[in-house]
């Protein structure tokens, strides 16, 4: 299993920065990251069977520092899809949230559509990435879908991970294949089991009322797992939606290709009216931590997890206080320190012998005597 140590740095950095939350209603536990200014209606990333909240870490960080809020979400265990649009709903609405706005890739961008579809209020717009309209065909390839509840994990997880492609890969796509790897290592049996079986129930999406210029495509031409034919049907239905397309990416294009899906989404939110909140990175900036200092201001809430475990951006509160005292103060700390400096050289020429700091003698006595001068100038000032 990966650990975070043999992670790439900028996820170092982000699980340093970003605090993980978990919140358990009724029997789901929910896994998400929240960061942004709460002001700002938010983006909830969707994962797809192969991945986690984690794997969105780069779009987490960038349009945060943007000023938008980001939302990324572990698909909890359920096993049908009327199950998932009810939890799905009571964990909106725990976290306060009314409005969203849905970026979902695979199975969560199927999942993404069938909230919309039955929670059309809701759900202001859709980015969908590499996604299907219904799943029929990967439940036929599935017979034995009824026996994943038993299947041994480390089957379940050879069988998600046979989708991805073997063969030489572009150094980004190996990349972004070798760290959801990672993710898939410490997905449980029961998250694993109800993804598959989620895949394979046989359903469909049906017309949405969104209208389709607030739904936003982004496919890779490159290979993916879900076949080119469901991705046509996607297009198909929405013929009025906006078109992003990535020439590779591979399956996980939001790690591989991250500025230009992080550019997208920006445009898709700035198109569908989401105004981002500078302030948020700005604070950031300014503080040198992830503290919802900003979002207090807007009258947002703070995060659940402690103050020290959010991280900083390389300063302290010990710096702060330093910089904020008065100049006198300071000079009077450096006279103390010339002193102890000398006194300390003076009493290793005591107990050494005089030759071998001989060429060096002249130096302490001249500090020495500078020394004296900035200590006493204040008194002669004086006189």
């Amino acid at each position: 299993m990966k650990g975070i140590s043999s992670s790439p740095g900028d996820y170092v950095h982000f699980k340093s920065l970003v605090p993980v939350q978990k919140i358990t209603i009724g029997a789901k536990q929910w896994k998400y990251y929240d960061f942004g200014p709460k002001t700002v209606s938010p983006l909830v990333c969707i994962p797809g069977i192969a991945g986690n909240a984690d794997v969105y870490y780069k779009q987490i960080m960038c349009l945060s520092m943007k000023g938008y809020r980001v939302i990324s979400i572990d698909i909890p265990c359920v096993w049908n899809y009327h199950e998932w649009v009810h939890a799905f709903e009571k964990f909106l609405d725990t976290i306060n949230i009314y409005y969203i706005h849905l970026y979902g890739t695979s199975l969560g961008g199927f999942l993404a559509q069938l909230f919309a579809q039955h929670r059309p209020r809701r759900v202001k717009s859709l980015v969908l990435s590499n996604t299907f309209l219904e799943t029929h065909k990967f439940s036929a390839s599935m017979p034995w879908a009824p026996v994943l509840s038993w299947t041994p994990s480390f089957l379940l997880k050879r069988y998600i991970l046979s989708g991805i492609r073997d063969g030489p890969h572009e150094p980004f796509i190996a990349d972004s294949i070798d760290f959801v790897v990672g993710q898939v290592e410490r997905l449980s049996v029961e998250d694993l089991s109800s993804r598959l079986t989620l895949n394979a129930n046989a359903v469909a999406v049906a017309r949405l009322l969104l209208s389709d210029s607030f739904i936003t495509l982004m496919d890779t031409n490159d290979y993916c797992a879900i076949p080119q034919q469901l991705k046509d049907q996607v297009t198909e239905r929405y013929l009025g939606a906006r078109r992003a397309i990535l020439k590779t990416g591979g399956d996980f294009p939001f790690l591989s290709r991250s500025d230009e899906v992080n550019l997208h989404l920006q445009l898709h939110l700035r198109h569908v009216g989401v105004e981002p909140n500078p302030g948020f990175a700005q604070d950031i900036s300014k503080n040198g931590n992830a503290g919802n200092s900003a979002n207090e201001k807007n009258g947002g809430g703070g995060f659940d997890d402690p103050q020290e475990d959010r991280g900083s951006l390389g300063h302290d509160d010990h710096d702060e206080t330093d910089q904020s005292e008065p100049s006198g103060s300071g000079s009077s700390k450096l006279d103390e320190q010339l002193l102890s400096n000398v006194r300390l050289y003076l009493m290793k020429l005591e107990t050494t012998p005089l030759l071998v700091h001989a060429p060096t003698l002249f130096l302490a006595l001249h500090l020495y005597v500078a020394t004296l001068c900035i200590f006493w100038k204040p008194l002669m000032m004086v006189v």
